[in-house]
């Protein structure tokens, strides 16, 4: 291979990869961000080339003709981020350079664009949406206005000291046990001075906030779709981070009953009359974890719906006795389902949309219950809790990926990339690319002439 030709190869390669690290930093399934760089590689004008992701690093192996040896360039996926603007914009560079739109020079630039600006709303609000969604957590689970309070104070107050353990560079599982603990301190400080409130809704509030930023919808995801390896590491890493909430709320629980004062919880019953605060509360609390998460503003709407729709469906499912995880199952379902297409429409990658639909769906009341009957009561019916706090969770991000199966266009294309891909599309191209079979396009992009219809 010329010199020449192989540094077009190598730039296209390294494009590749950067963009599969972006999609898989923000918690992309490993099909989507497989068939996306090969939908690169492919709009670059490399044919037959081999991708193998695990959770830390991705791999991408080329050979330009039979009697050559092939190539193999390895990139490593070192940092986590829940910035979906970022998601946003790359998707559409991707589908943009597939297209023709963009030459190879020009989306590498862009990409680099990207991956170095700042996020596009002000850290301040989106602390304070962090705030929101805690709150909106509350009024879900039927706390009054000086609970919602509460709530919205200390999500700051944890979104803040999780901050200043990110730049510290202390591990995430720090982070949710030192979070957990703040939740479950400020509810002991509730019950000492006997406050009109319910503390377990601000412990459940905070145990919500710290599950949204778990990936388990990737991990499932990778699961069904035959990605043991890296579903294994995503599990690993869910599990470990539900462990530092399982911790930190466990902490401050046997602090509690060192001091003499017994963090009861009630029971919460589901009243129809209660519907519109609960689907209100549903949506604000996807509208806030969006907004966080620097969702662009236009998907806000479309977010809202399906938050809204999903706390709906998980209502009345739950109120004709389906129990809590086929009414989960079934409100993330129609959250998949709705999403692909309102996703799209908006100019989101779906992953945006389902992710923030299902966050009122989270179940941390039970792990709360789970947690309280296990220390405070000595009951080994917490572990049947704690159970079914782990099978909504799955419900959760099966019922997701459900929908976007039944969501996805049965078209021939469409068949032909679902093979390909072994699974649904929540990130990338939509349509499979076509492999050029003529030199790599770098140069200044053609005008395309466009035929006048006569009249």
């Amino acid at each position: 291979m010329e010199p020449d030709e192989q540094r077009e190869v190598y730039r296209t390669i390294d494009l590749a990869l950067r963009v599969g690290e972006v999609l898989l930093s923000s918690g992309a399934g490993t099909a989507d961000a497989t068939a996306t760089i090969l939908g690169v590689t492919a709009a670059g004008g490399l044919r037959g080339c081999e991708v193998d992701i695990t959770f830390t690093s991705m791999a991408i192996s080329y050979q330009a003709a039979p009697d050559v040896a092939p190539e193999t360039h390895i990139r490593l996926v070192r940092y986590r981020s829940q910035d979906f603007s970022r998601l946003t914009d790359v998707d559409q560079l991707v589908q943009r350079f597939a297209r023709g739109d963009v030459t190879r020079d020009e989306a590498s630039r862009e990409l680099a664009r990207l991956t170095s600006a700042g996020p596009p709303y002000p850290r301040w609000s989106a602390v304070l949406a962090w705030g929101v969604m805690a709150g909106g957590a509350t009024l879900l689970l039927g706390g009054g206005w000086l609970i919602t309070l509460v709530a919205v104070v200390t999500a700051i107050v944890i979104d803040l000291n999780s901050r200043w353990f990110s730049r510290q560079r202390l591990p995430t599982f720090y982070q949710q046990v030192a979070g957990a603990f703040v939740a479950t301190a400020v509810a002991v400080v509730l019950y000492a001075v006997h406050a009109p409130v319910k503390p377990s809704l601000v412990v459940a509030a905070g145990i919500i906030m710290l599950l949204a930023g778990i990936a388990l919808t990737g991990a499932v995801q990778d699961a069904i779709t035959g990605y043991y390896v890296t579903a294994a590491a995503r599990s690993l890493e869910a599990m470990l981070l539900t462990g530092g909430i399982i911790a930190g709320v466990s902490l401050g629980l046997a602090i509690g009953l060192k001091l003499g004062f017994n963090l009861g919880i009630e029971a919460q019953t589901i009243q129809l009359a209660n519907l519109p605060i609960m689907v209100g509360s549903g949506a604000l609390m996807a509208v806030a974890f969006a907004y966080a998460s620097y969702a662009p503003l236009r998907a806000l709407l479309p977010i809202a719906v399906m938050g809204a729709l999903g706390s709906l469906v998980f209502t009345l499912m739950t109120r004709a006795s389906f129990g809590p995880s086929w009414s989960t199952a079934a409100a993330a379902f129609v959250v998949g389902l709705g999403g692909y297409s309102l996703g799209r429409r908006s100019g989101v990658p779906p992953l945006v949309v389902v992710v923030a639909g299902t966050i009122p769906l989270l179940p941390g009341l039970t792990i709360y219950k789970g947690l309280y009957e296990l220390m405070g009561l000595g009951n080994l019916v917490g572990i049947v809790s704690l159970t079914t706090a782990v099978a909504i969770g799955v419900a959760l991000a099966s019922g997701i990926i459900l929908g976007e199966y039944v969501a996805q266009p049965i078209r021939r294309e469409a068949r032909r990339l679902e093979d390909r891909l072994a699974g649904p599309r929540l990130v990338g191209p939509r349509r499979p690319v076509r492999r050029r079979t003529g030199p790599l396009r770098t140069g200044p992009r053609r005008t395309r002439r466009r035929r006048s219809a006569e009249v």
